[in-house]
């Protein structure tokens, strides 16, 4: 019984100490904001607008400022090609899709081909699997 008392005076000590620093920490940067603090200036509006246009003319005489040429690819707008490939890439897959009738061995809905599955099972059921190399 004089471990579990001596057990919970720790614990108390322990994170009543901790909980004292959190708390002195937190008084002295409070301290710190409340002392660092800068003087406010106010600013007639005519000021504020005469900075905003010297820093607006600074501006566009930077190097990152200029307005980039838009990109070309052989001559073409970047856009219109980007266009072109999705058009060509879509009726690829609409050719795809209406070649598919020309490349099946069975008609669609025909009892001798149902599914990949069947057919995989039918392909275990015939040819037993037998180990390479024996």
């Amino acid at each position: 019984m004089e471990n579990l008392e001596w057990g919970l005076k720790m614990t108390v000590l322990g994170m009543g100490l901790v909980f004292s620093l959190l708390g002195l920490l937190w008084g002295l940067l409070t301290l710190v904001l409340v002392l660092d603090k800068e003087p406010s200036v106010p600013v007639s509006a005519k000021e504020a607008i005469a900075e905003a246009e010297r820093i607006a003319a600074v501006a566009d005489d930077a190097v990152g400022a200029q307005v980039p040429e838009p990109a070309t690819v052989n001559g073409m707008p970047a856009d219109l090609v980007a266009a072109i490939m999705v058009a060509t890439m879509k009726h690829k897959l609409t050719l795809r899709r209406q070649a598919a009738p020309f490349m099946r061995s069975y008609w669609p809905g025909s009892k001798m081909f149902a599914s990949r599955w069947v057919a995989t099972g039918r392909v275990r059921q015939n040819y037993s699997w037998q180990p390479r190399g024996k």
